[in-house]
């Protein structure tokens, strides 16, 4: 490994940061924005600790889920333009539970609940790779850390930053010295790879609370509203351009509560709308409906649209109300209810002019400026939305999130000027 070619593509931070994460007590962590180099460093230093490891206890890999896994980690490592000749010594199969890398069977671990402790329980640990440390359960890394039984053994981990009451940081960053912590924070100046251009587009797609914790780095509390760029100027349109592709028809299924239904499409400017809504509140109308009901008025909303789209997304909480979907010849699919990456996608959009409002959705319209985060929650370490009034809302979270390998490709660029 030939370190002054490294020296030439890593800055400063980044080469002391792998040997700083070699010579660590036990625990080394990289923590910071996205694309700020920590990742790549991170991957180095595991490569050169799966040389040294002792040949008895197992390497892992753990992330949310195996897909992370394959997408965050394998996938990096497999790229010769990244870690040259070391990439032709990391071999996977697409679904695989293991890995090898450099001769090393590597055992990856999808940790997306309290269920997955079980996964490693028993084992014996000699080197743990974490990806987006925070995103683990707590009892999780606890257990992981009684494993790490070999002598020497080490857990280095990435993450972006949560809130400042997470776990992560006050028990094991804010207490470094104490329980065998190496810490590095990373920002987008750490990246000597990237170019102005690409700092600008991630500064303009992350906004409110995922701009400060993923691009300024900050352990902050999520507070004020969620969808702070908001702007009833600029993102509701009375007419809308032509649909050329329609996304999604999506439905927020709620009996005591509204039923939120809406349909997005891709308009001929590059931009996602959300054209047409259909809402019933049983408490307006005093009188619930039963699944029979609701699938009949909404495949009969659904059809009065327009053609229907491609993809029938349902609140995953909703399965009474999938089934008689399935049994009137409507095949649905289960809406991605990771509630942050969600509302990070739509604010995203948002933020970059890429998604509208039809003026005909007063709806939706009138949840906006509303939609805030739970303070109580995130004193706790919790982030989360104060559940009131946002049937709507999550409509269009599972109807644009759901989708997002379908449209993301045709949007038209976004307008940095916005950020």
């Amino acid at each position: 490994m030939n370190l002054d070619k490294l020296g030439r593509v890593l800055s400063p931070k980044q080469l002391r940061s792998v040997v700083g994460a070699l010579a660590t007590p036990q625990i080394a962590l990289w923590a910071g924005a996205v694309s700020s180099g920590k990742t790549i460093a991170s991957l180095l230093a595991f490569l050169i600790a799966v040389m040294r490891a002792p040949d008895h206890g197992l390497v892992v890999i753990v992330g949310r889920t195996l897909q992370t896994i394959e997408r965050n980690i394998i996938d990096p490592l497999q790229s010769s333009v990244l870690f040259g000749f070391l990439a032709g010594q990391v071999h996977h199969t697409t679904g695989s539970t293991t890995a090898v890398i450099l001769g090393r069977t590597v055992h990856l671990i999808g940790a997306s609940d309290v269920r997955a402790e079980g996964r490693i329980r028993g084992s014996t640990i000699a080197l743990a790779y974490v990806d987006e440390a925070t995103l683990v359960p707590q009892s999780f890394w606890m257990m992981l850390l009684s494993r790490l039984r070999v002598p020497g053994a080490k857990l280095l981990a990435t993450t972006n930053p949560d809130g400042p009451a997470h776990w992560l940081r006050t028990d094991f960053i804010l207490r470094g010295a104490e329980v065998g912590v190496r810490h590095w924070h990373f920002t987008l100046h750490d990246n000597p790879s990237l170019e102005r251009s690409y700092i600008d587009l991630l500064m303009a797609q992350y906004v409110g609370l995922w701009r400060r914790r993923f691009i300024d780095g900050e352990w902050c509390l999520a507070t004020g509203a969620i969808y702070d760029m908001w702007d009833p100027a600029r993102h509701i349109v009375s007419v809308v351009p032509p649909i050329v592709q329609w996304i999604s028809a999506a439905a927020d299924y709620g009996t005591t509560n509204p039923f939120h239904a809406g349909r997005l499409g891709l308009a001929a400017d590059g931009r996602l709308y959300l054209t047409h809504e259909w809402r019933y509140d049983s408490k307006r109308q005093y009188r619930q409906l039963t699944d029979v009901e609701y699938s009949s008025r909404f495949r009969a909303w659904l059809d009065s649209t327009g053609e229907r789209p491609p993809y029938v997304v349902v609140d995953p909480s909703a399965a009474s109300f999938r089934v008689q979907l399935h049994q009137d010849g409507l095949a649905s699919t289960l809406g991605d209810n990771e509630v942050l990456p969600g509302l990070r996608t739509v604010a995203s959009l948002l933020a970059t002019d890429r998604l509208k409002i039809a003026a005909t959705c007063p709806e939706i319209i009138a949840e906006f400026p509303g939609y805030s985060w739970d303070e109580e929650k995130a004193e706790k370490g919790e982030d989360a939305p104060v559940k009131v009034a946002d049937h709507g809302l999550d409509m269009i979270r599972y109807a644009a999130h759901t989708t997002q390998s379908i449209w993301r490709h045709h949007l038209r660029e976004p307008v940095l000027a916005t950020a």
